[in-house]
């Protein structure tokens, strides 16, 4: 037994050191074979050169992108791309190198940097960068730096840490000279923590990559979406509209692409032309949520912020925004408010507290843009903020950023504002975020879908765009033992863990949206559509309608009655009212409507007049849609109308014929008061008869209290 034993052990020490790998420099005397050596070495040669042009344009590169010249932020992906083309050439060369001696560590770990320098396949790079190192522990100054990158883009936080703990050991000889660096792995290693957290706690999401209909084997980001979903458009830097030029990156200039949802899917994405693309970058930069304003980047003046508006089916020629918004420095990113009235952009310029901040700007009264806010802290920190987008409910907004308690990269946060200022921004967890960049964040109005762009694993190209599925929170089923059982065998289709529950957005939005025709033609008409805040007596928004398809979208935040008032020139306006209680969620109300020309018969439905209960006093907030009907009669000085008061079936058929009557009345003396000849206007009452729907319910009691305008003659 003893001698079996000590022939196991020889065996054992004789397989451990035939299997042992040392490191073989690439040099002649190390091989008998000298022909496949010669050849071998050839390729490394050549490997190392192209290698050392490729980290050359990649430090040119380094001050290019801090002059920032193209919308994709800078410290993206670690300046992903830059020397693309060389590392790929350097990497296949190596690639034959490595078949004859695979144990040379400086071969491993420019193998490793090659692939840490191509984003689709970075991540490979590990393997490589772990080899060199056990070959060689000193195979470069930055080898462990390298190594706990990787390690971090793995999400193996604790061997992260480490590697980076190492790093920060080689620097300590010099610790003025390396302060910026010893901060910025301080830095690293405090992501890998917050990444360690909340990878343990996982949000309930499915994440798809959107598919080869908008991806390609280039860099896709930037989605933009409209309120309901609609439409797409986003960036991508395939060939140019233009000529097929390369930028000193060496790729593609960005161009605008628009993908529409149609049964269930998004078409192909198709390059959207001219005007809006151009010879130089184009990128999308925001969207209005109607879809009747897109927001495009142009690499003019340091990169700059244009203005676009759908005149039927054609984009205008972009307009540079004003000086409030744009500088000399770089603007990216738009996103505008549910009406119309504040921007949200991201700049550089100076005065702000990080690299790129996030700024608000407030339309004034002529409907220019004002001067631009720092909206500060406790979202713009002092690295760098990307990615701003505004909810159509106008109390959240999601951006990227690379503080707070990002895993690594830009993380997703949103922010609630609330009593005045914005709350502490809240990271939106693992699987959304993870310790690549994850940028550009937008979300559907109904809080159901979110669409972003990053680097994953299996992707197409070198930045994809992903879907964003929220589950909300887990539901417990009272389940049978049979059906326990079936429930523990079934796997869900995604492969996401799923623990806690998604707390991104209740959505508190109402969409409105539908089709505006002449009533008699039934074609489309590119009508007017007016917002007012009843409580406060405001017209708080004006939207145009598509003059093509007579499309209209509106958003309406939870919390507010609004009057709607559709017009055009040459017909009766349409009023339309709707009570949104704060605690009201999403939904999507489809209103078509259709206007009367302003002809002899033609009748309207004032539904945003408003008397005190059981009286016929107008209350304030009529004052606007009465001032509708004087703008009409001003405008047609011989039209002759009836204001006819309708009540519901509660109270006596007497009591509210004179309260009809009376409320009529009041309506006509308020136009006479505002100059409208009395001879003009005729008033009557008919109680409750002539009911537009039933009183049996609250809704249609109200719909049949109302006030009625009809043209008598012209």
């Amino acid at each position: 037994m003893k001698t079996k034993y000590i022939l196991f052990s020889i065996a054992l020490l004789l397989s451990v050191r035939l299997n042992a790998q040392v490191n073989v420099d690439f040099v002649s005397e190390n091989f008998s074979d000298k022909k496949a050596y010669k050849e071998a070495a050839k390729h490394f040669d050549q490997g190392r050169i192209l290698f050392k042009q490729a980290s050359e344009i990649y430090n040119i590169q380094l001050k290019f992108f801090i002059d920032d010249n193209y919308f994709l932020p800078s410290g993206i992906n670690e300046m992903q791309g830059a020397g693309l083309d060389g590392f790929k050439k350097a990497l296949e060369e190596f690639k034959i190198a490595y078949l004859f001696n695979p144990n040379c560590a400086i071969l491993n770990y420019k193998m490793a940097i090659c692939y840490y320098n191509i984003p689709v396949q970075r991540l490979l790079g590990l393997s490589y960068i772990e080899k060199a190192i056990m070959l060689n522990p000193v195979v470069d100054e930055l080898a462990q730096y390298y190594l706990g990158r990787l390690y971090h883009l793995h999400a193996q936080w604790d061997k992260a840490v480490i590697a980076y703990g190492a790093y920060r050991v080689t620097l300590t000889s010099n610790p003025d000279g390396n302060k910026a660096k010893i901060v910025d792995i301080a830095r690293k290693s405090r992501e890998c923590f917050a990444g360690q957290e909340m990878q343990r706690n996982p949000q309930r999401v499915f994440i798809d990559n959107i598919g080869e209909m908008i991806n390609s084997n280039e860099a896709e980001y930037s989605p933009i979406i409209t309120a309901d979903e609609s439409s797409m458009f986003f960036t991508s830097r395939r060939a140019t509209t233009g000529k097929q030029k390369f930028d000193k990156d060496m790729q593609y200039f960005e161009d605008l692409y628009q993908s529409v949802y149609t049964d269930g899917k998004w078409s192909a994405g198709v390059n959207i032309g001219k005007p809006i693309n151009s010879d130089v970058h184009d990128a999308t930069a925001g969207i209005s949520p109607d879809g009747q304003k897109l927001y495009v980047y142009r690499q003019t003046k340091g990169g700059d912020l244009y203005e676009s508006v759908l005149k039927g089916n054609r984009w205008t020629e972009p307009q540079r925004m004003n000086k409030n918004i744009n500088s000399k420095k770089h603007e990216s990113t738009v996103s505008l408010s549910y009406d119309g009235k504040k921007l949200y952009f991201i700049s550089d310029k100076n005065g702000g507290i990080g690299n790129r901040d996030i700024y608000f700007s407030t339309m004034d009264s002529k409907n220019n843009w004002g001067p631009s806010t720092n909206i500060g802290v406790p979202i713009n920190t002092v690295y760098g903020e990307e990615g701003v987008f505004i909810h159509p409910d106008g109390k959240t907004i999601y951006f990227s950023s690379q503080g707070h308690n990002t895993m690594g990269g830009y993380d997703i946060f949103k922010s609630e504002f609330s009593n005045g200022s914005w709350g502490e921004p809240i990271n939106l967890g693992w699987p959304i975020n993870g310790p690549d960049d994850d940028v550009f964040f937008v979300i559907s109005a109904n809080g159901k879908h979110g669409y972003f762009a990053t680097n994953k694993a299996g992707g197409y190209g070198e930045k994809d765009i992903y879907k964003i599925t929220f589950l909300g929170p887990e539901k417990t089923l009272a389940l049978s033992a049979e059906d326990n059982l079936l429930a523990g065998v079934a796997r869900p289709v995604k492969n996401v863990e799923s623990l806690m529950p998604v707390d991104i957005i209740t959505a508190q939005v109402t969409i409105l949206k539908g089709t505006v025709t002449d009533k008699s033609t039934q074609l489309p008409l590119g009508a007017s559509i007016e917002i007012v805040d009843n409580t406060l007596n405001q017209t708080i928004a004006t939207f145009t309608g598509n003059s093509v398809s007579g499309k209209y979208l509106v958003s309406l935040p939870s919390g507010k009655n609004y009057g709607i008032a559709v017009k055009m020139d040459g017909y009766l306006f349409q009023s339309e009212n709707f009570d949104i209680p704060v605690i009201a969620t999403y939904q999507e109300i489809i209103k078509n409507i259709e206007l009367e020309k302003i002809d002899v018969g033609a009748t309207i439905v004032l539904r945003n007049i408003f008397f005190d209960t059981d009286k016929s006093t107008l209350k304030i907030e009529s004052s606007i849609e009465l001032d509708r009907l004087v703008d009409i009669l001003q405008d047609n000085s011989t039209l002759r109308i009836e204001l006819s008061g309708y009540t519901d079936s509660r109270g006596n058929d007497e009591y509210n014929l004179k309260l009809s009557e009376a409320r009529a009345k009041a309506c006509v003396d308020y136009l006479v008061a505002h100059k409208i000849k009395s001879t003009r206007l005729e008033f009557k009452g008919f109680g409750e008869t002539n009911a537009i729907d039933s009183n049996d319910t609250e809704v249609g009691r109200a719909n049949n209290r109302r006030t009625e305008f009809k043209i008598l003659s012209k």
